[in-house]
């Protein structure tokens, strides 16, 4: 089959492709750049007015008229690239707003693509309006509103997906539903807010490549080596400042026994390799599954700290603290259970091979790729 990807978040994409060629489809991404991150992309959708003048004449004519140029950009970029976007036999969109326009150009790349194609699907990987909405609701014990909803952080809130609320968004989410033939979930946390959805296809989980990421049984020959690699614009969303106060408790009483290594906002490239030497990593807290950060970590033979809810341990039959460790928004708790390793450090080499193990098993890019056809080819005119 002929498969058109768009968008791009966490490299799933591009894992997703890898499994659907090795099974002899033809796949195509076109995407802009998920931030600092730079995955690989098919047909580049080239982000104009991010820095300097052309930034300041962007951020000008919006609050002057409501006019984005960016958005007018990227949408003139899809026109023009009409005959390699048309004719697909599977059309998947990463999210409702892939290329973080303004509501209404949105909508009309969304159209413009549908229109050149059958078979739209869409998957629910980052922030949309089911999911947002059902954290808003306070169904979740904790979620990535957390933050926001404690006051703690009112810097980014673009971060939280709190546009999704309004009225132009909702509508929008309307829209797309209307069209698409249904949409998949890549992981519990946004499986949850979609059961019992009439357009829900499943959750298929995210597709690890474990070709590429090369499984090492860690050393412990004298510190731990803890790793923390921070996303600046998410640093309260992720809980970067707890993972940082459960690491001022341990450095209290174990900094003898520890390694821990800081990194900012890392393109994705440097980062994959950054924590190589590191035994322990510290990926998320308002989560209840894991994201691609983490399911490569684990894929490498790393004690992740992130989201491994009871939830997770149901829909997978695991036990706690066997696979991954769960990251509650909880200090005290997190720096008890890096203690917990420090002091066991036989647990951090079960753990390690017992994540790996997972991966291949649950995770596999192949396997996952076969789980997207099967959903939707049951589902395709």
């Amino acid at each position: 089959m002929k498969i058109l990807l768009v968008g791009e978040y966490s490299r799933l994409h591009n894992s997703l492709k890898e499994g659907l060629e090795k099974l002899n489809h033809e796949v195509t991404i076109v995407a802009s750049y998920d931030g600092f991150k730079k995955y690989d992309v098919d047909l580049l959708i080239k982000k104009n007015y991010q820095k300097g003048f052309l930034k300041k004449l962007k951020n000008l004519l919006f609050s002057l008229t409501g006019i984005d140029l960016e958005s007018l950009n990227i949408k003139k970029q899809i026109r023009e690239l009409q005959p390699q976007l048309s004719d697909y036999d599977i059309v998947q969109f990463i999210n409702e707003t892939p290329f973080g326009c303004v509501v209404d150009i949105e909508k009309s790349i969304f159209d413009l693509i549908s229109s050149w194609n059958t078979n739209i699907f869409l998957l629910s990987c980052g922030t949309d309006y089911i999911s947002v909405n059902y954290a808003n609701d306070d169904k979740f014990r904790y979620s990535i509103l957390t933050p926001y909803k404690n006051g703690k952080d009112q810097t980014f809130l673009s971060t939280y997906g709190l546009k999704f609320l309004q009225p132009e968004y909702e509508e929008l989410h309307h829209h797309i539903y209307g069209r698409i033939k249904g949409v998949i979930a890549s992981d519990i946390d946004y499986h949850i807010p979609l059961e019992d959805h009439p357009k829900y296809l499943g959750l298929v989980a995210n597709p690890i490549n474990t070709a590429l990421l090369d499984f090492k049984l860690p050393q412990i020959e004298d510190k731990i080596v803890i790793f923390h690699g921070i996303n600046s614009h998410h640093y309260y969303k992720k809980g970067n400042d707890i993972f940082e106060k459960a690491l001022d408790i341990l450095n209290t009483t174990y900094s003898d026994r520890v390694e821990i290594i800081t990194v900012r906002s890392l393109p994705y490239a440097e980062y994959i390799n950054a924590y190589d030497n590191a035994h322990i990593l510290l990926d998320q807290v308002y989560a209840y599954d894991q994201g691609f950060n983490a399911l490569e970590a684990m894929a490498k033979g790393k004690v992740v700290f992130t989201g491994a809810e009871k939830e997770w341990l149901e829909y997978y039959n695991l036990k706690a603290d066997t696979v991954a460790i769960n990251a509650l928004p909880d200090a005290q708790k997190i720096a008890d259970k890096l203690i917990w390793l420090i002091n066991n450090p036989e647990k951090i080499i079960d753990i390690s091979r017992n994540a790996r193990q997972f991966i291949e098993q649950h995770h596999d890019y192949i396997s996952s790729a076969k789980g997207y056809l099967k959903a939707w080819q049951t589902n395709e005119n």
